[in-house]
C-alpha cells in the first residue's frame, strides 16, 4: 500500500527512487562510461524522466557527474571515488521506516494511547538510523562484487 506523507510524495515512491539510484549507479560503475538516460532507463526497466529526476538529486549531492551534449551527452560515475548506499539515500531523503498516521491520542487519560505516537515516532527515528549507519557501509563497487560474486 502507498502511504501519503505531508510534502505530497509516497513512501513507496521514495524507497523505489533509491532502488533506481543504486540500480543505476552500480550499472554506470560496471561500465566505466558515460550513459545517456535512455541507456540507463533500459537497464534500470524504467522510463528515462525518470533517471534524469532521481540523478538529478544525485549530481546535485554530487555523486554523479554529467556531460552535456546532443550524442555524448550523459551519466558517468568516477571509479576513484567510494560512493556508498548511506550517501545515496541521504542525497534522495529517503526514510526507510517512515508513518504520518498515528494510532492513540496524547490527549487520551491513558498512558498507552497518549504516549504510543511518540513512541512509534523515536522507533522509525531509530531505525532509520541504524539504516543509515548500515549503509554507509555498503559501497557501490561492493554492490557490483556482490552481482558477479561466483557462486
Amino acid at each position: 500500500s502507498r502511504l501519503a506523507i505531508p510534502n505530497g510524495k509516497r513512501c513507496d515512491r521514495m524507497n523505489s527512487e533509491f532502488i533506481v539510484a543504486v540500480h543505476a549507479m552500480v550499472f554506470l560503475h560496471h561500465k566505466a562510461d558515460t550513459l545517456s538516460s535512455e541507456t540507463l532507463a533500459e537497464n534500470v526497466c524504467t522510463n528515462p524522466v525518470r533517471i534524469r529526476r532521481v540523478l538529478a538529486k544525485l549530481k546535485k549531492a554530487g555523486l554523479v557527474e554529467t556531460r552535456e551534449g546532443r550524442t555524448a551527452g550523459g551519466y558517468s560515475y568516477q571509479k576513484t571515488r567510494q560512493v556508498t548506499l548511506g550517501q545515496i539515500a541521504k542525497a534522495l531523503n529517503v526514510k526507510f521506516a517512515n508513518t504520518t498516521w498515528h494510532s492513540g491520542n496524547k490527549e487520551m487519560n491513558c498512558q498507552v494511547a497518549s504516549g504510543m505516537a511518540g513512541y512509534i515516532d523515536n522507533l522509525y527515528s531509530s531505525l532509520n538510523h541504524l539504516c543509515d549507519e548500515y549503509l554507509d557501509t555498503i559501497t557501490i563497487a561492493d554492490v557490483e562484487r556482490e552481482l558477479f560474486k561466483k557462486e
